[in-house]
């Protein structure tokens, strides 16, 4: 083997990257104060290259949670070894490896994973996105201010990886929602959210999309508190929409909210004038995404076309 060559690992990446990342979650802070009665709960499939930053998020936590789950949905090309590999970087116990059998989805690899949680609260990570250090700590104080709450979100904002976390914004405040407001737009970010583990609902494994949307849908229309913080308190690392031809993202996704909104409606929770108003308020917010897609993909189109 020449010095150029690259080593492979059973990840599916550089060798020399994968050590790299292990030497920097090695040195990841895992705060000694305060531990929340929290789960995180990650679903993770084909991730190997990112699971370790999220993790490593967690760990940072000024309040960190009491343990982590990493349920691998039959990811088949590497990512289970990643996942025992970063939870042998933590003391032991703390990151729990979860092998679902085969592919299943999102919803079902969050299902199992809230199934196996030990603590009252759960707590929702992606594997590609990352959490700001003071997320539990304000998200468990917010809690404490107010023990009815069933369900607490934040903001979420798109951001390099290296970026520094977000500033928190004065004054800090908690927003209970009406009912009726979730129809209009959904304000709970799947990262963002921490919910009570013994809420009668869970994901929907029948969909593949806005599955999340139809869970906190449900929850907030069956009269449970739900309320957001108005922080940024965790972010994307991933493209917005429209960026790279995802146009038929957006038409799947449409569709799948108009089927969350007529699924609602026909178990009482949603009337019929919600409905439309939803459906309208929808059409509008596609169409806006469809001009922002056009308009990306154009933008792209022409420097290329100028340099051919």
């Amino acid at each position: 083997m020449s010095r150029t060559d690259t080593v492979m690992s059973k990840t599916g990446q550089p060798k020399a990257i994968e050590e790299q990342i292990d030497s920097e979650l090695h040195n990841a802070p895992i705060h000694g104060g305060d531990i929340a009665a929290v789960s995180v709960v990650v679903p993770c499939f084909r991730c190997a290259h990112t699971i370790g930053q999220a993790v490593a998020s967690v760990a940072a936590q000024i309040v960190r949670p009491a343990e982590v789950l990493l349920v691998d949905d039959g990811s088949g090309d590497g990512t289970l070894e990643r996942l025992w590999s970063v939870a042998r970087v933590y003391p032991t116990g703390w990151v729990k490896v979860i092998a679902m059998p085969r592919n299943a989805g999102p919803s079902a690899a969050r299902n199992r994973g809230w199934e196996q949680a030990s603590q009252p609260w759960i707590a929702f990570l992606d594997a590609d996105d990352s959490w700001h250090p003071q997320k539990l700590k304000l998200q468990m104080e917010a809690l404490a201010n107010d023990p009815h709450i069933d369900l607490i979100a934040h903001d979420m904002n798109v951001q390099s990886r290296s970026a520094p976390a977000p500033a928190l914004r004065d004054p800090l405040k908690v927003r209970v929602f009406p009912r009726r407001l979730l129809m209009l737009r959904s304000p709970f970010p799947t990262a963002s959210i921490m919910l009570r583990r013994d809420l009668p609902f869970r994901f929907d494994e029948a969909r593949r999309r806005a599955e999340d949307f139809m869970l906190w849908a449900q929850i907030l229309l069956s009269g449970y508190r739900c309320a957001k913080l108005n922080q940024v308190l965790a972010s994307w690392h991933k493209p917005p929409f429209g960026a790279g031809g995802l146009s038929g993202d957006l038409v799947a996704m449409y569709e799948a909210a108009g089927d969350v909104r007529k699924t609602l409606h026909q178990r009482g929770l949603l009337s019929g004038w919600q409905r439309r108003l939803g459906d309208a308020f929808s059409l509008m917010r596609y169409a806006r995404r469809r001009v922002i897609t056009f308009k990306r993909r154009h933008d792209d189109w022409l420097p290329a076309r100028r340099n051919a």
